[in-house]
């Protein structure tokens, strides 16, 4: 089964640098971002830039970059200062340069493209702004996968430089442990809220991919059913994957009780074929009880916790 071992938050919101947008983006991604989840820092220079991250980048969540002619510049400095963070690099909506168009869309990361900072960075349309919470989250569970080895853009007239190699590895290993810890902190498990987008919601799916993913999921739940009074460790494996699957999809627990009644209805009537008692059928609401707390637990556990003054 889930077990959680949430300690209380001493910093329930995510600090957000970003940087390099105009004003009206500035403004519109603040607007977007809850202030109980998010900080946002937003340095008006790239003297102040560099100012901040050498200041703060031990507590600094995510960066927000724009793309532009001083991007080079941002992510040299980066690289030269031996520091990598998470992040989402925006760009301008009216963008035509078909090499970066694979990017514009929410919930776009191709590892074969050309990246600019790491190969975890996520890409996103001014257009798309809405999106922006939800891909910083994602952009954070990319950057906690983020190889110490990961590759870095290769510039030819760069020498390699050992020492900085280290020294930026040792920072990355570092700070995915502290948003591990922070997330573990903020949320009572290892990020699994993050790994959630609004894309890969059922309600956000085609009819048709609604009725293919609900057919697996009843399977999965039939699965549980057959095997949920018999001795076995896989049951517990079976339950937490199907609830990370309908958590990740955001299944409402309603279609998880109708789901549970359709497979009832279905052993009912087999075993009034067979003519046998259909009260068996009740034994199996256990099951459902286990799952149903299970599924709710993940969801108050996704809920960010307010900081207490007391």
């Amino acid at each position: 089964m889930i077990s959680f071992t949430a300690k209380p938050s001493t910093s329930p919101t995510l600090l957000i640098c970003l940087f390099g947008a105009t004003q009206a983006v500035i403004d519109a991604a603040k607007a977007v971002l809850d202030p109980e989840r998010y900080s946002v820092i937003t340095p008006t220079s790239q003297s102040e830039f560099f100012h901040v991250i050498e200041a703060e980048r031990q507590q600094i969540d995510c960066l927000v970059l724009h793309t532009g002619p001083s991007l080079a510049n941002l992510v040299s400095w980066l690289h030269d200062h031996a520091t990598l963070l998470p992040a989402v690099i925006l760009q301008p909506a009216n963008d035509t340069d078909p090499s970066t168009q694979q990017a514009l869309l929410p919930g776009s990361l191709d590892f074969e493209r050309i990246f600019f900072y790491h190969s975890a960075e996520i890409y996103l349309s001014e257009s798309h702004l809405d999106y922006l919470g939800d891909e910083i989250n994602r952009a954070i569970a990319e950057f906690l996968t983020l190889s110490p080895v990961c590759r870095l853009p290769v510039t030819p007239a760069a020498e390699p430089d050992l020492t900085t190699d280290l020294t930026t590895q040792n920072f990355l290993m570092l700070q995915q442990r502290r948003l591990t810890d922070k997330l573990k902190e903020r949320l009572g498990y290892l990020g699994v809220y993050y790994k959630r987008s609004p894309r890969n919601f059922l309600r956000n799916l085609t009819a048709n991919e609604q009725h293919n993913f609900l057919q697996e999921l009843k399977k999965s739940y039939r699965e549980i059913i057959i095997g949920y009074f018999a001795e076995g460790a896989s049951l517990n494996q079976k339950i937490d994957a199907y609830v990370d699957v309908a958590f990740l999809a955001d299944i409402p627990v309603s279609k998880v009780v109708e789901i549970h009644m359709e497979i009832m209805d279905e052993f009912a009537k087999q075993l009034k074929l067979e003519g046998r008692s259909e009260e068996v059928v009740l034994d199996y609401r256990l099951t459902l009880i286990d799952t149903l707390a299970h599924l709710c637990e993940m969801y108050r556990r996704s809920i960010p916790r307010e900081s207490s003054d007391s």
